[in-house]
């Protein structure tokens, strides 16, 4: 189970890379833009994907008060890139460096309506990684929108063609 877990956190990395290297070419102004989707903006997406990543690390790491960065943060996008670029990095570490045990370890947990769940570290991973790949999907399709024409490929078999 850890080589694929490792090979999706490496994944996640770079594609979150590919594509936020792109959305950084574009100005504040286009990033801030409202466009209709999930989220109204580029960067109200990257926020939503940097709460999501942050709050399931802090779950993990058993924090008793999670935090939202979005809440905070008033930052450019190259400062907000900076930090999900850091989580991202944060998650291929620990997952590089966990054991088995770990990652099977079946941990408890509180969502947003305060609802406990228990399940294993392995699945809110893979969660995780699929979560981000969904939002990036979104995020291709905004830059579109926008008029952006050379957007990077960020498919799991790109990547691992790279290897």
């Amino acid at each position: 189970m850890k080589p694929i877990l490792q090979q999706y956190a490496a994944y996640t990395t770079w594609a979150n890379q590919q594509l936020f290297d792109c959305i950084g070419t574009l100005s504040e102004e286009q990033i801030g833009q409202e466009i209709s989707s999930s989220f109204p903006s580029i960067k109200k997406t990257a926020l939503h994907m940097l709460d999501a990543d942050s709050i399931w690390w802090q779950r993990l790491k058993l924090a008793e008060q999670i935090e939202r960065p979005s809440e905070t943060f008033s930052g450019n996008f190259a400062e907000l890139s900076k930090k999900l670029m850091g989580q991202s990095k944060l998650w291929e570490e620990w997952v590089n460096n966990a054991t088995e045990a770990q990652l099977s370890h079946v941990f408890a947990y509180q969502n947003n309506k305060k609802e406990q769940f228990k399940q294993p570290v392995y699945e809110m991973l893979l969660h995780i990684f699929n979560h981000a790949t969904y939002h990036r999907g979104q995020l291709v399709t905004m830059l579109r929108q926008l008029g952006v024409e050379k957007i990077p490929g960020t498919d799991f078999v790109l990547f691992c063609r790279k290897k």
